[in-house]
C-alpha cells in the first residue's frame, strides 16, 4: 500500500502535463479503486464537499458559493453557518453590473481576483458564474446573471472562467439550463423550441465550455422536455458531452437529483444536496442514500447499471483533481487584499449606468456646500446578506451614505430612511416593525431642507425580491417607494434616483425627477463606487445588459399570458421563441423605457467614417467593423461602439437585429481613436429545425452600429457569398 500511495504521489508532482499523460495517470489510478470508492466519489460527504479516496491520498473535492465572492463556511451537516472568525471575503458586484461594464478585461480581472479568494480558502469548485438569460424582469435571480443578450453574456463569461481557473480553481457554469425563473424551478417542465434553446439559451453555456474551458457545470433544478436537468439526456449527454466535447463534471445543483437510473445514465457526475437535511434528521437523507450512493452501487452489482458508467463518472472526477487539489503548482491565493478592492471599486464604477441626466443633474460636485438629502432605506442597508445561496459575508460594505460622507465633506448631508423592507429571512417574507408614515414624514421634512435630493430606492435582498427561491410579486417600487416619490416631489424638485437592483422596475414616476441612475448590487466597495460616479471622479460608462420594459406586458414572456410565464405550475412554453428582450421590442415596435445597450455619459461622443474593410465576405470570413470615435465633449470617459446585424428577406423569421460585436473605448476629452470590430459570417446563421443544424443564408446583411440598441448611428450592408 506505502508503494501505491508514493506512486500516486508522484504522479501529482507533475500537474499541467498533456492531457494524454493525465489520462494514463487517470487510468492507473481507476485500476485501483474498488467499485465502492468510485461510487463513493459521485455524490456528497457533505454540505459542500464529495469524497476522496482517503488510502490512496486522493483528497476530497470542496465547493463553495458563488459567483460574487466566497460564501462563508457552511456547517459540515445542515445549512447552519458555522460560525468561524477568518472566512471574511471581498464581496464583487453581481453579475448584472459585470455584464453592463461591456469590459471583457474586467471580467477577467473580476475572475481572477475571485479565483485567488476561492483559492485561498482552499475551495476546489467556484459555484459560478451563472449565465442564465434575462427572460423576465421578475425572476428572483436575475441579479446573478448576465443579462437578455446571449452575445453579451458569451463574450464575458469567458475570460471570467479562464480568470477563476488560472488558480487551479474550477469555474461551475450555472445553471444549465432554462433556470429562467424561481416560482416553481424545483419541477417546472420547459418546453422551448430547438431555434430558441440554441440560438438564445444556449451559446453562453457553450462559450463557457469550448472556449473558456469550464472544468465544471451546474444542472439546472427545472425539467426541459420532462426530464430534469440534472439528468438529462439531451442537455447533458447529447449537447453538453457529445457535442460540445465537455471533459469536465456535471454537478447537481443541490437537490437537483431525482431518480437513480437517470442519474447514472443521463450525464450527471456528482450529486449535492439531496435531502437537505443531511445527517442530522434521519438515515434516510444520510449521503450514502443518495441516488448515486448506495442505489447506484446495488444497481451496478445487479447488472441493471454496468460498471462502465461509474469508471466514465470517476473518470472525469479524477481529471478535475488533478486540475484543481492534485495540482501541486497551483497559486496559494490571495483573499481580502487591496487589489480585489480595486477591482470591485472598478467594476462597480465601469457598470453604474447613467439612465437620465437632466439639467446635468450629474456629477453634483464635491466641494460644494450643499446640503444633500440622502433618503431610502438602501442607502444603509447590506446588499451582501440574503438573497439565497449568493449572501456573502463581507469583510467590508461600503454603505452608499457612508461613500458620500467620504467624498462629500464639504457638504451637509441628513439621511432619512423614508421607508423599510424587513430583515432578510430566506424562503419566507417579513414585513418590517417601523411605522411607514413616521418614516414617510421625517423623508419628506429632509428633502424639504435639502438643496438636493439623492433617493437610493429600488429592491434589495429579501424574499419576493432580488432572491433565490422566489420570483417578485410586482413590476413597481415595493414598500411604498412610489408613493414617497410623489411626496418628495412635492417639496423638492432637484430629484436624483439611484435603483439598487439586479432587475428593471416599472417607473410611474420618472418624470417627476430629474435624474437616475441604476446602481445594481455593488459588493464591498459599493459606496465607494457610487460616490465615484456622482461626483464625477468616474465618468458613467455602463450600458444596460437588459431591455427596461415601461410596462410588464410589454416584455415578451409576459405577452403571451400565464402558460408563458410563470406556467401553470406543471408545464411552461416560452411561446416568444427567440424574441427575447430587444429582439421583441423591435419586432413589435414596442419603444422600450429604456433601451438594451443605453448608458449615458458625462462627455458627449461621435461615431463618424463607419466602414467595413470590404463589402462581401465567403461564409468563413470575417468582416471588420470600424470607425472613429471622437471624445467631442469637456470631460475624459468612455464609449460603447455596438454593432448588430440584421437579414432582410431572410427565409425564416428573424430578429430585426442581433448584437455580434461591441468595443468599449477610454477616451480623454477632445481625443479621438479608430475602432475595429471583428464579425465572424458563421456567426450569422440561424438554427434550422429541419437539419438539427446551423445554417448561414447567402446574400445581403445589414450592420446596425450604433451606441445602444436604440440608437443607431449608420447602417451598412454587406453581402455573404
Amino acid at each position: 500500500m506505502l508503494l501505491l500511495m508514493l506512486a500516486l504521489r508522484a504522479t501529482t508532482l507533475h500537474a499541467q502535463h498533456s492531457e494524454k499523460e493525465m489520462d494514463a495517470k487517470i487510468d492507473s489510478i481507476l485500476s485501483l479503486l474498488t467499485l465502492e470508492e468510485k461510487v463513493a466519489m459521485c455524490h456528497a460527504q457533505s454540505k459542500f464537499s464529495s469524497p476522496g479516496v482517503p488510502r490512496l491520498g486522493i483528497s476530497e473535492l470542496w465547493m463553495s458559493d458563488g459567483p460574487h465572492g466566497v460564501r462563508a463556511e457552511i456547517n459540515w451537516d445542515n445549512w447552519g453557518y458555522a460560525g468561524w472568525t477568518n472566512d471574511s471575503i471581498t464581496a464583487f458586484p453581481a453579475l448584472t453590473c459585470l455584464a453592463a461594464t461591456f469590459n471583457p478585461e474586467l471580467s477577467r480581472q473580476y475572475g481572477v481576483a475571485v479565483g485567488e479568494e476561492a483559492r485561498y480558502r482552499r475551495k476546489d469548485i467556484l459555484l459560478g458564474p451563472g449565465v442564465n438569460i434575462y427572460r423576465t424582469p421578475l425572476n428572483g435571480r436575475n441579479f446573478e446573471y448576465m443579462g437578455e443578450d446571449p452575445h453579451l453574456a458569451s463574450t464575458l463569461v469567458v475570460p471570467y472562467v479562464q480568470g477563476v481557473q488560472q488558480n487551479g480553481v474550477a469555474a461551475c457554469v450555472k445553471h444549465y439550463a432554462l433556470n429562467n425563473q424561481e416560482r416553481w424551478r424545483d419541477h417546472i417542465n420547459v418546453e422551448v423550441s430547438d431555434r430558441a434553446l440554441y440560438e438564445i439559451y444556449l451559446p453562453a453555456f457553450k462559450a463557457a465550455v469550448q472556449e473558456g474551458g469550464a472544468w465544471s457545470v451546474m444542472g439546472a433544478y427545472n425539467q426541459f422536455r420532462g426530464q430534469h436537468c440534472c439528468h438529462n439526456e439531451i442537455l447533458l449527454n447529447q449537447i453538453l458531452k457529445e457535442d460540445w466535447g465537455f471533459d469536465g463534471v456535471v454537478v447537481t445543483d443541490w437537490g437537483g437529483a431525482h431518480d437513480t437510473r437517470e442519474a447514472a445514465l443521463y450525464g450527471l457526475d456528482i450529486e449535492m444536496g439531496t435531502g437537505t437535511d443531511g445527517l442530522t434528521t434521519s438515515t434516510r437523507n444520510a449521503y450514502d442514500y443518495y441516488y448515486l450512493a448506495r442505489p447506484f452501487l446495488s444497481m451496478i452489482k445487479s447488472g441493471a447499471v454496468p460498471e462502465s458508467v461509474v469508471d466514465e463518472k470517476a473518470r472525469r472526477i479524477l481529471r478535475l483533481m488533478f486540475r484543481t487539489n492534485m495540482n501541486p503548482n497551483r497559486p496559494p491565493g490571495r483573499m481580502n487584499n487591496e487589489e480585489h478592492l480595486q477591482v470591485a471599486r472598478a467594476v462597480g464604477g465601469e457598470g453604474i449606468v447613467l439612465l437620465k441626466n437632466d439639467d446635468g443633474f450629474f456629477p453634483i460636485n464635491p466641494d460644494k456646500e450643499i446640503t444633500i438629502a440622502v433618503i431610502g432605506e438602501n442607502a444603509t442597508r447590506a446588499m451582501t446578506v440574503g438573497g439565497g445561496s449568493s449572501e456573502l459575508k463581507a469583510r467590508d460594505e461600503v454603505s452608499p451614505l457612508r461613500g458620500l460622507k467620504e467624498r462629500f465633506r464639504n457638504a451637509t448631508i441628513i439621511h432619512a430612511m423614508g421607508y423599510a423592507s424587513g430583515p432578510p429571512q430566506y424562503g419566507r417574507e417579513v414585513p418590517s416593525a417601523l411605522d411607514a408614515d413616521s418614516l414617510r414624514h421625517a423623508a419628506v421634512k429632509a428633502a424639504g431642507q435639502a438643496d438636493v435630493v439623492l433617493f437610493f430606492g429600488g429592491l434589495n435582498k429579501n424574499h419576493f425580491q432580488d432572491c433565490e427561491g422566489g420570483d417578485r410579486r410586482q413590476f413597481g417600487l415595493p414598500f411604498g417607494q412610489e408613493e414617497l416619490l410623489a411626496q418628495l416631489a412635492e417639496v423638492n424638485e432637484n430629484i436624483g434616483v439611484i435603483l439598487i437592483s439586479g432587475n428593471a422596475v416599472a417607473m410611474p414616476w420618472l418624470s417627476k425627477v430629474k435624474a437616475l441612475m441604476q446602481g445594481w448590487y455593488l459588493g464591498s466597495e459599493a459606496g465607494h463606487a457610487l460616490a465615484d460616479v456622482i461626483s464625477g471622479d468616474v465618468n458613467p460608462s455602463g450600458k444596460l445588459p437588459f431591455s427596461f420594459p415601461a410596462k410588464l406586458s410589454d416584455n415578451a414572456a409576459h405577452h403571451f399570458g400565464e402558460l408563458s410565464y410563470p406556467g401553470d405550475s406543471i408545464n411552461q412554453h416560452y411561446k416568444e421563441g427567440i424574441f427575447v428582450g430587444y429582439r421583441w421590442h423591435d419586432i413589435q415596435k414596442i419603444k422600450p423605457l429604456f433601451a438594451f445597450g443605453h448608458g449615458r455619459s458625462y462627455t458627449s461622443f461621435e461615431l463618424s467614417d463607419i466602414k467595413t474593410d470590404k463589402p462581401s465576405y465567403s461564409a468563413d470570413g470575417q468582416a471588420i467593423v470600424s470607425c472613429q470615435v471622437t471624445n467631442t465633449g469637456d470631460a475624459d470617459g468612455a464609449e460603447v461602439v455596438q454593432v448588430y446585424v440584421g437579414k432582410p428577406d431572410s427565409k425564416v423569421e428573424r430578429a430585426v437585429k442581433e448584437l455580434k460585436g461591441f468595443r468599449k473605448v477610454h477616451l480623454k476629452k477632445g481625443k479621438k481613436t479608430r475602432v475595429e470590430i471583428p464579425i465572424e459570417m458563421n456567426k450569422l446563421a440561424f438554427y434550422d429545425e429541419s437539419i438539427s443544424g446551423w445554417k448561414l443564408e447567402r446574400g445581403a446583411y445589414i450592420l446596425f452600429v450604433g451606441t445602444a440598441s436604440d440608437n443607431i448611428v449608420q447602417k451598412l450592408e454587406i453581402t455573404v457569398k
